[in-house]
């Protein structure tokens, strides 16, 4: 494991501390927080465990040469640490070590830490705002939003950390800005947006489009039957010409427009009809619009749902500080190492071979620096 290219993508890390009182060096508190949380530690109590059982191996990593520091001078350094900087070396660590590939659908959504909730100022819990590449469950990047914002502003932040160039970006409804539309084709990207009332004109003219005529000629089908649950899509394109002309240029290169029908009959419950529409920068069909929205939501139960249930993330209450986002961004780091080691189990129990099997841990750390995104 070469720790030297773990360094090189933190290097940008400012010490918040007093250079004169500093006795564990920055980075070997990051590394340690990484490894822990990659172990299934959610605590700063579980982290001082964590090194106390592994203070060996750390040692011969090269870390904390003068001892292990406890839990409240972990949790300090961890709070002070500066967390766009941190979330500036995650987006450095991927595109260093990814591949991106033509078409590949990068999700943004966003998702509010319950946890971390402030019980001293009654300031609300943080929104993190995520991408997310759902070819194989890699988190790109994230940012937090500002306390008295929402995620249209934190957006542009994340898109400028990210190298898009050839994917397909997709966002819900609160991201269909023209301003974040004319940043993804700025950086050689596509977009695939959601139009919902909050663009009322736009979402009132691509309904009227679809309205006016059907068109089984541009369209997919599918039919999915679970125990108790039947459900029936239907998606369907056409170009973005049949727009009104002034409307169309508003929209920087927009060039499809979509509508996914949905029928869904549950046990016990009345039956379901909704349509959603879309708009994208790139020329899609039926089958690609239909395959990109489903690769859009795979962000909420391959990403939200397993940091929730697997690393525990609602349940955290630690809120400090800066605390909260960066203990969020490690959840990212190590939840992209843990899918990069390609043994077939669960996150969870990757979480335990980790914390009981150093050998494991080190592949781990391994594979997460040769993460590839196809």
């Amino acid at each position: 494991m070469n720790i030297d290219i773990f360094a090189e993508h933190f290097s940008e890390l400012e010490d918040p501390r007093q250079a004169a009182k500093v006795v564990y060096p920055l980075f070997d508190v990051v590394f340690l927080t990484l490894c822990a949380v990659i172990a299934g530690c959610e605590g700063w109590e579980d982290i001082e465990d964590f090194g106390e059982n592994r203070f060996d191996w750390l040692q011969e990593h090269g870390f904390f040469k003068l001892g292990l520091p406890v839990h409240d001078t972990i949790a300090r350094v961890m709070s002070l640490l500066d967390s766009e900087a941190l979330q500036r070396c995650f987006a450095s660590w991927m595109q260093a070590c990814t591949e991106l590939t033509d078409g590949l659908v990068v999700a943004i959504d966003g998702k509010t830490l319950r946890g971390s909730y402030n019980r001293e100022d009654r300031c609300s819990s943080i929104h993190m705002v995520s991408a997310f590449a759902s070819a194989n469950g890699v988190v790109m990047g994230q940012v937090k939003t500002d306390e008295k914002s929402n995620e249209i502003t934190a957006i542009p932040q994340l898109l400028n950390l990210l190298e898009l160039k050839g994917c397909l970006v997709s966002l819900d409804a609160m991201g269909c800005q023209k301003e974040i539309a004319q940043q993804i084709v700025d950086k050689k990207a596509d977009y695939l947006l959601t139009v919902k009332g909050n663009q009322g004109q736009l979402h009132d003219a691509v309904t009227q489009v679809f309205a006016g005529k059907v068109h089984k000629d541009s369209a997919a089908q599918s039919l999915e039957k679970n125990p108790g649950r039947l459900e029936y899509r239907e998606f369907q394109v056409c170009d973005a010409s049949e727009l009104p002309e002034k409307l169309k240029a508003a929209w920087p290169a927009l060039t499809t427009l979509g509508m996914a029908t949905t029928y869904r009959v549950e046990k016990h419950k009345r039956a379901v009809l909704e349509q959603r529409y879309f708009i994208s920068s790139a020329d899609l069909n039926a089958e690609r619009l239909s395959q990109a929205v489903r690769e859009h939501w795979c962000i909420e139960n391959q990403l939200h749902w397993v940091l929730d249930v697997s690393l525990s993330e609602d349940a955290c209450q630690i809120y400090r500080g800066n605390a909260a986002a960066n203990l969020a961004t490690m959840r990212h780091f190590g939840l992209n190492m843990l899918r990069a080691e390609k043994r077939k189990m669960s996150i969870r129990r990757k979480q335990r071979q980790a914390l009981m099997n150093e050998a494991y841990l080190d592949a781990v750390l391994e594979a997460g620096m040769s993460v590839v995104i196809k």
